[in-house]
């Protein structure tokens, strides 16, 4: 019989239907897990998880998607899904600013709100944000987006800090440039081959790769992780 690492365990995925998202969600489901899936939109969802629609840049329906939760059992929360807008400081438009910050910091931490009372409860769970190398570097017009990741980052510590004596483990894992239908849509193969020039390892990472790391986290594996930043970048950020 195969063992699976996270038989047993429920897990809340954020922004689950696409890239990064459904490769956890498959790494997830293959490792056991009953997985909720936590979106804006329905497309991409499955039979084999709970799906919750949820716009996370709305404060009441996130909040209501929190009661839903409250409920559900949750060991495992994954902040996975996050949003970007690029431009400088002058010209960025407030509302702009907010919406990124709401959904890439703000959701999250009224999430782990949510789930925190059942894992206190059982004395074991496992918060993993989905950061970006953006977060601790940066290039021009990410503002708003370094911004709210190094915010998720150090709530991510704070979190660490606070639950460390109670089996709650909490971490940050940080990709670097992955190779997802998004990136494929947005970049042509001539700047993707670019990019790739740019990371020392001469690639893309892999979603899958990036999923495995969030497993291991995740995992009855990780014993004594807590409080990091795991940047997953094939170099880029230290050259």
């Amino acid at each position: 019989m195969n063992f699976k690492e996270l038989a047993g365990r429920h897990a809340l995925i954020t922004g689950g239907s696409r890239g990064i998202g459904a490769a956890i969600v498959e790494c997830f489901l293959r490792e056991g897990a009953s997985v909720t899936v936590l979106g804006k939109s329905p497309s991409g969802i499955s039979d084999k998880f709970k799906f919750i629609q949820c716009d996370l840049s709305s404060e009441q329906e996130t909040a209501e998607a929190c009661k839903k939760i409250k409920s559900l059992g949750i060991d495992i929360l994954i902040n996975n899904a996050g949003i970007n807008k690029i431009g400088v400081a002058h010209e960025a438009d407030l509302a702009d600013w907010e919406r990124v910050q709401a959904v890439n910091v703000r959701a999250p931490f009224m999430l782990a709100q949510a789930c925190l009372p059942h894992m206190l409860e059982g004395k074991w769970g496992r918060i993993v944000g989905i950061g970006s190398v953006f977060g601790s570097i940066t290039r021009a017009g990410r503002v708003s987006y370094s911004t709210s990741k190094a915010a998720l980052a150090g709530m991510t510590r704070s979190l660490a800090i606070d639950y460390a004596t109670t089996g709650i483990l909490c971490n940050t894992v940080s990709p670097g440039f992955i190779d997802t239908e998004l990136t494929r849509k947005i970049l042509t193969p001539a700047e993707i081959e670019q990019l790739c020039q740019q990371v020392p390892m001469r690639r893309l990472g892999k979603a899958s790769e990036i999923a495995e790391y969030v497993l291991f986290l995740s995992s009855d594996r990780n014993t004594f992780i807590t409080g990091q930043d795991l940047v997953v970048d094939g170099g880029f950020s230290v050259v």
